[in-house]
């Protein structure tokens, strides 16, 4: 269960936000002004915010500029502006992600947990080992029987998701929203062409699979091919 704090000065997207990140296993503490949220950020350890920009008595910038003096909880700004200008801005200030309204509270989840794997600290129980792989998401190394693997960032993210739940089928859908942060039944050929991808860096194919195992109408998943499955 994540600690949430959620600076929203919108009733009704603060309620609605609430409710659907409860539901997703998150613990939200919810406020309504920049004077809320600096009260709770020096009441208690949350471990990330979700903090809008249009606040009542103060502009959210200035609550970014406040936590990143006091605090390294990781920062996602939600707000309506999406000016480019403003993007950049406020991840030059510090924000970990920028979401632009409007959101599904799934969206912000699987931002919540990007974050949080990002943030991670760096030790032994971090790195992520099936079989030959191995994967450190701190370090953003990964090697094959010990000799390392060239990713782009994307197939790091992939190749994550899929060794954070070995012998899981999981959906395009899903790693589409995860990786990519686009909603859930979007088109799956990214997802197709970047397991394609990863694959000949695995040196497979999906004919002869080792570790990237599609199941037809459901997604794929990543074996131990030394398991047996």
């Amino acid at each position: 269960m994540v600690q949430v704090l959620l600076v929203e000065d919108d009733a009704a997207i603060r309620h609605a936000l609430t409710r659907g990140l409860a539901d997703h296993g998150h613990a939200v503490t919810p406020v309504a002004s920049g004077v809320e949220a600096i009260t709770a950020l020096d009441a208690r350890r949350h471990e990330v915010v979700i903090l809008d920009l249009g606040l009542p008595d103060m502009d959210g910038a200035n609550i970014l500029a406040v936590t990143r003096q006091i605090h390294d909880v990781p920062v996602i700004v939600a707000t309506a502006r999406d000016d480019e200008r403003d993007i950049i801005r406020l991840l030059d200030a510090g924000a970990d992600d920028y979401l632009v309204k409007p959101f599904s509270a799934a969206q912000m989840d699987a931002r919540i947990r990007a974050v949080l794997r990002r943030s991670a600290p760096s030790t032994p129980d971090n790195v992520l080992v099936v079989g030959g792989l191995c994967l450190d998401p701190v370090a953003h190394v990964a090697t094959l029987d010990g000799r390392p693997i060239e990713l782009t960032r994307k197939e790091f993210d992939l190749l994550q998701i899929l060794m954070q739940h070995p012998g899981e089928v999981i959906s395009k859908s899903r790693l589409l929203a995860e990786v990519w942060q686009q909603p859930w039944g979007g088109a799956d050929r990214t997802v197709d062409v970047h397991l394609s991808w990863l694959r000949r860096k695995l040196g497979e194919t999906a004919a002869s699979p080792r570790y990237l195992a599609s199941v037809r109408g459901v997604g794929v998943k990543l074996v131990d091919p030394g398991s047996g499955r």
